[in-house]
């Protein structure tokens, strides 16, 4: 492996320099010097350079480049057939070397295996295998489900029914905070010297990385039970493009606009919309304006009755706002598919604070 990685990290520089990203022209410059230089055995010689190109591709396509990328983690990029195959509940390697297998899709089983990724992580060897799927195909909605991103709660539903999934945020401020006391306390004079010695870098990246990890994580785990629900009733989900939504931000108190920039939006749009695609779910992104201000009955504007209460003056339609936005979403999905919405009739909080 750190063979590999040495001849990986070459083959990249110079694919990148003589633009050799044919196979042809890489192989006729690399492969005697991974054989002869690094001692690579032919398949993975050919692996390498395969792989070095795909990561120099990459990185002439991005138009912000930064230095030519390298190869630090220790791992090893394998095609089945030549440098690994899967017999039984082992896997083989080249060079005769078994892998048992703990984990495995057999949902997936019967379609070709693709490149593989052999990692060295905190002591264990770790296969990771590329397989070909079929695309699922996408039912006729028979509804909507309405996605509501808030600071506290992710309000999920239409006006039959209401789902609240409540978000991480409080858990990863608490580690933001532990991270930014430690760097204000070290950062005077006094403790310049333990800061040099890296044990307090360390602790505070680690701090950081916790308050990401906390946010991904709910992410990916509140974006499945939410399509897992939008494909159980065959509904179509339908979130608000809240993509302007950083340059609102700055009108906010600095307490509710560092919450939501730590809630990072952006991620759950992702894992929604990846789960959608992988699930077959119909997915469609709708206008924010006015779901959380206008009445969904008459199109009035909405005043404040209460602690995230808002009622309508004039037909005296009143709700949690959370539902008003949700009912909104979906008569604008509706009307994006050209369907009608009857009149709702939203349900009342029972669980709302009366004051502020």
């Amino acid at each position: 492996m750190k063979r590999y990685r040495e001849a990986l990290n070459y083959s990249i520089k110079v694919v990148i320099e003589n633009k050799a990203i044919s196979l042809g022209k890489a192989h006729r410059l690399l492969y005697k010097v991974l054989k002869e230089k690094y001692g690579l055995p032919s398949k993975i010689a050919i692996d390498c350079y395969r792989e070095a190109i795909a990561i120099a591709k990459s990185w002439l396509k991005n138009t912000n480049k930064g230095k030519i990328p390298r190869a630090n983690n220790f791992r090893i990029w394998l095609t089945y057939g030549q440098s690994y195959r899967i017999k039984g509940d082992y896997v083989e390697l080249l060079g005769g070397y078994r892998l048992k297998i703990i984990g495995l899709d057999r949902r997936y089983d019967s379609y070709p295996n693709k490149d593989a990724r052999l990692l060295l992580k905190d002591g264990k060897f770790i296969l990771k295998i590329s397989k070909r799927v079929p695309e699922p195909a996408k039912y006729d909605p028979k509804g909507v489900l309405a996605v509501d991103v808030n600071e506290k709660q992710i309000v999920v539903g239409n006006r039959k029914s209401e789902y609240r999934f409540d978000t991480n945020i409080e858990r990863a401020l608490h580690y933001k905070q532990l991270a930014e006391n430690l760097q204000k306390k070290h950062s005077s004079f006094k403790y310049i010297a333990s800061l040099k010695r890296g044990g307090i870098k360390r602790r505070i990246k680690s701090f950081y990385r916790k308050a990401r990890n906390i946010i991904e994580d709910w992410a990916k785990k509140t974006s499945h039970e939410i399509v897992a629900l939008a494909k159980q009733y065959q509904y179509e989900v339908d979130r608000e493009d809240l993509t302007n939504l950083v340059e609102n931000l700055r009108k906010l108190p600095k307490e509710h606009k560092v919450s939501l920039l730590i809630l990072s939006y952006r991620r759950l749009e992702h894992w929604i919309d990846w789960q959608c695609e992988k699930q077959g779910v119909p997915i469609a992104v709708i206008n924010p304006k006015g779901t959380s201000s206008i009445c969904p009955i008459c199109g009035s504007k909405l005043v404040e009755n209460g602690y995230r209460k808002l009622k309508c003056n004039k037909c005296g339609f009143e709700a949690d706002r959370d539902t008003i936005a949700v009912i909104n979403i979906e008569k604008k999905a509706y009307k994006k598919m050209g369907g009608s919405l009857t009149t709702p009739t939203a349900p009342q909080m029972t669980d709302v604070i009366p004051n502020r």
